[in-house]
């Protein structure tokens, strides 16, 4: 059974969030994120489905054309296709993420676009 903590896990990049794959099969990806202030996951609509767990900080998940306010203890849920995106607050934000199923490679495409422009919707 693998085994971690979010502690054990901390990783922060200056440039942009960092993710670090916790466990990941053919059914589901688990990722712990760790955001500076403001750092951000682009919006993008990869087919699978999102949970995003708050351990520290806060931050706003895009669900559609709805943002919701998340901070610690919140979970939250996007479906599958539909636009969503992960922005921290003021204060940075720590979250485990669960997709299911993995998004592939061609998925990210829009991430990697906002990545490289800097914006939160690409």
């Amino acid at each position: 059974m693998p085994e971690t903590s979010f502690g054990d896990e901390r990783l922060y990049d200056d440039e942009r969030f960092s993710a670090r794959v916790f466990y990941s099969d053919g059914a589901q990806k688990t990722v712990l994120g760790y955001f500076e202030p403001r750092q951000f996951i682009p919006v993008h609509a990869p087919d699978s489905t999102l949970t995003v767990v708050v351990q520290d900080g806060d931050g706003t998940v895009r669900d559609g054309e709805d943002e919701h306010e998340v901070g610690v203890g919140d979970v939250v849920s996007v479906p599958a296709g539909v636009e969503r995106g992960v922005r921290a607050g003021d204060e940075g934000l720590e979250a485990l993420l669960v997709t299911s199923p993995p998004p592939t490679d061609d998925d990210h495409d829009k991430v990697r676009e906002g990545l490289r422009k800097g914006v939160f919707e690409p």
